[in-house]
Parts: C-alpha cells; sequence; structure tokens
C-alpha cells in the first residue's frame, strides 16, 4: 500500500476540497486544497488505481511539474474550442495526432483535449488537488467519492519479447529511402523524415503506468507523458523535444535534429559527440530545421533569438544536436497559431512541409497516429507541448513503439536504421536488456 501517512493527508484532501466544493459561489471555476508531499514516483501508483477516464500524466523535461490529470469536465476536438472557454488558472490537456480524421487515418483523432475534472499537480514541492467546476458540480463530486484509496506500489516490469515485426522490414525501409533519396535529388523536398513501427508481441499483459513509471526512472531530460482515453488504448512517451513552451507573451522552442549514439565509455561517448557537432550532414540537418521553425514563428514575433551554434543533448541511449529559439509574440498571435503553424516540425516531417507529408502518406506501410504529434497542456497565462517522439501505444499483451530519422543528401539506408533502432532502445530496453534482444535477432 501506499505509505498510510499519504493516503491520510490525500484523503484529508479530498474531504476539504468536497466542502470546498459544496460552498463554492456560482461564478467559482476553481477549488484548490494544499496537501502533503507524495514520495517520489507514487503519482503514477495512485493514477493506475484510480477507475476514472480520460487520464492524462505529464511532468515536465525539467522536473518540476509533475500532473495527474482525471475525469472530463468539458471534451473538445479542437483546441481553439478548447481555449476559449478556459478560465484564470485552468488547463486544458491533451494533443494533437500526426494524420488523425485524414483520409489514410479516419480511425485517430485529429485533436483530444479535455478540462479535467480533477488535478492532483506537483510544482517543485508544493503539490495541490484542484477541481473545476461547473454550474452543477454533481459528477465532480461522484468523482471524488470515486476515487480509490486502494493504491500500491506498482511492480517493476515482468514480461518478456516474443516476437517483434517492423512495419517496414529492412528492405521496405531500404525502398522508401532510395524513394526518398530520388525525390530529394528531384528536388521535390530537401528533407523528408520517415518512420517505423515495431509491434511487440508480450509475455504477458503490460500495464501502461507501470511501463511508464519504469521509462520515468530510466529516463531523464525527458517529458513523460501518458494519455488514456479507455482502459484498453493508451499513449505513453519520453521524449527529449519541447515543441514550444509560451509564458505570457514570451515562448521558447527547439531544433532537435541530428543524431548519434552512446558510447560505452567516457572516451568513445565524447568521440561520438565530437563526430557529431562537427558532422556537415547532422549540421545540415538541424540547420534545415531551424530555418523552417524561423520561417513560421517570424511572422508571429515581434523579435526572435537564435542560438548561432548547436549543443548537444545526451540522452541514455542517443545524443541530439539542439538549438534554442526564443521569441516574444506580436499582438494577435496565441497557441492556437503557434500549434497551427509549429506541428508538424520538419523534425518528424520535413522540409517543405507539404511535399514531405504526401510522400509520407503515400510511403509509409502504417498510420502514425498520436506518433509525432503534440502532447500537452493549453492555460491562460502559460501553455506546454512536446513532440510525442520516443513513444508507444500500449494494447494489452502488444506494444506499437515508433521511430523516425530524417532523409536528407548522404543519408543511407543502413546507417538510418540503426538510428532507429538506438532511439527504439529508449523505451524498448526497459523491457528487454540490449543483449537478450541481440541474441534473438541471431536466433
Amino acid at each position: 500500500m501506499l505509505r498510510e501517512g499519504i493516503l491520510s493527508a490525500l484523503q484529508s484532501a479530498i474531504r476539504s476540497l468536497q466542502q470546498k466544493i459544496d460552498s463554492a459561489q456560482p461564478e467559482q471555476t476553481q477549488a484548490v486544497v494544499q496537501l502533503s508531499p507524495f514520495k517520489e514516483n507514487s503519482l503514477i501508483d495512485w493514477l493506475e488505481a484510480q477507475p476514472i477516464f480520460p487520464k492524462f500524466y505529464w511532468q515536465s523535461r525539467d522536473g518540476r511539474d509533475e500532473v495527474v490529470a482525471l475525469g472530463q469536465l468539458k471534451t473538445f476536438m479542437d483546441p481553439s474550442a478548447a481555449k476559449s472557454v478556459l478560465a484564470k488558472g485552468q488547463r486544458i490537456w491533451g494533443g494533437r495526432s500526426f494524420d488523425g480524421r485524414t483520409a489514410r487515418n479516419r480511425r485517430c483523432l485529429s485533436s483530444f483535449f479535455f478540462l479535467p475534472q480533477l488535478e492532483l499537480s506537483r510544482c517543485n514541492d508544493r503539490w495541490q488537488l484542484v477541481a473545476n467546476l461547473s454550474a452543477d458540480n454533481t459528477d465532480v463530486q461522484e468523482t471524488l467519492s470515486t476515487l480509490s484509496d486502494n493504491v500500491t506500489p506498482l511492480a517493476g516490469l515482468q514480461c518478456r519479447v516474443l516476437s517483434q515485426v517492423h512495419e517496414p522490414d529492412f528492405s521496405g525501409w531500404s525502398s522508401m529511402v532510395n524513394g526518398a533519396l530520388d525525390a530529394i535529388s528531384q528536388r521535390v523536398f530537401d528533407k523528408v523524415v520517415l518512420a517505423r513501427k515495431t509491434t511487440l508481441k508480450l509475455s504477458r499483459p503490460l500495464s501502461s503506468a507501470q511501463f511508464l513509471k519504469a521509462s520515468r526512472q530510466s529516463n531523464s531530460h525527458s517529458f513523460h507523458f501518458m494519455m488514456a482515453l479507455d482502459e484498453k488504448h493508451c499513449f505513453i512517451g519520453s521524449t527529449p523535444e519541447r515543441l514550444y513552451v509560451r509564458n505570457g507573451s514570451d515562448i521558447h522552442t527547439e531544433a532537435l535534429a541530428g543524431t548519434i549514439g552512446r558510447g560505452e565509455s567516457i572516451a568513445e561517448d565524447n568521440k561520438l559527440a565530437s563526430w557529431l557537432i562537427n558532422d556537415e550532414k547532422n549540421r545540415y540537418e538541424n540547420r534545415l530545421v531551424v530555418d523552417d521553425i524561423v520561417s513560421r514563428l517570424d511572422p508571429q514575433c515581434s523579435i526572435l533569438d537564435i542560438a548561432q551554434e548547436p549543443e548537444l543533448v545526451k540522452l541514455r541511449k542517443v545524443q541530439h544536436l539542439k538549438r534554442a529559439i526564443s521569441g516574444h509574440l506580436s499582438s494577435g498571435s496565441n497557441d492556437i497559431s503557434l500549434l497551427d503553424s509549429l506541428q508538424p516540425t520538419a523534425a518528424i516531417a520535413g522540409l517543405p512541409r507539404e511535399p514531405a507529408l504526401n510522400f509520407i502518406a503515400d510511403n509509409e506501410p502504417f498510420s502514425r497516429g498520436w506518433y509525432s504529434g503534440a502532447m500537452g497542456f493549453l492555460g491562460d497565462e502559460r501553455s506546454e507541448f512536446c513532440v510525442a517522439i520516443r513513444s508507444a501505444l500500449v494494447m494489452d499483451d502488444e506494444l506499437h513503439l515508433f521511430a523516425g530519422a530524417g532523409i536528407v543528401p548522404g543519408s543511407q539506408a543502413h546507417s538510418e536504421w540503426q538510428e532507429l533502432d538506438r532511439k527504439m532502445s529508449t523505451l524498448l530496453t526497459l523491457i528487454e536488456p540490449e543483449e537478450v534482444l541481440s541474441a534473438q535477432k541471431l536466433a
């Protein structure tokens, strides 16, 4: 069980919140109760125990913010409609898919956002329980009464990979990469990001929260998110890439493109890092993303500041090139125009955007859905979204993993395939160690 002291404090906070809701004024939009800190990682345990959907989990890349959002007070398929109802202090959670509601992928939603009934959140060491209110708070009170206090720490991952199937396989990947290089040589586009889906058959059903918790413990310097619309379908991710964060009229984004693996020793790691930061192909790929972001932000910003040189981002399995971009929004620019202009970025689609998207739609043998979309929250004073890479769709005893690679002049199918393996290992090695997976490939 979760520590008795934590449960007792949470139960007390729930009772206080119920009393505040009962005495809330008609114009009041939130009821808030402060509570004692949770133990690290126990918030995910609490999330798993709750029978309420939709569920959304969020941890910011710097680790300062952690949120569980439960239940829907209002639901939106269009972020502009969501933004229009926001009251001060409220946050609307969800995301936009890569290709939902297109002719290619009609089953996936184009967007899903919800104003939650409840938020349990942490900002640094300050914890609070929040209820969003409406004219009738009966459903919110019912949700509070439904919350489970039967919370047990999630066990470590105990399943094995029985089989894995790649879409496309290496032959199909090679054909797709060669087709992209031909299109680049004919100046159809400068860059296209091609992706692979790997479906794992597992020895037992996988708990999404269990998988998320394992990733959060292992993968630092990442956004961690989980969106569960029901018990059977859950999308999770641990991504290093920010789409943007807005504080008032100030915006911060980045170009994350250019990848190499991590070394087995400090000397090898530094050698790989030095190669990456000086490699012309990777610097060119990063520069394309920078140029695209700047061209999309320039009409919306009165000031733009672009880092002159890329910096290294070192993650558990890979290291990337990143250039920071910041600006001050002009009057009339808002989260909706930012989402529309920035997503999908050249880092996960290509450049120019439309011909790259057309090539992806015509050649990738699967629908991306939420993969490479945007996940996060809309707020009045602050909004933040990450790019949904290093992500997975959890479906009982099947796990669908996704990874992509930018194709530019000089790209080679084999090396890009290895890059997909490295990126996918961020989540895959949580289930099986690399040496086991390598042995399975050789068997």
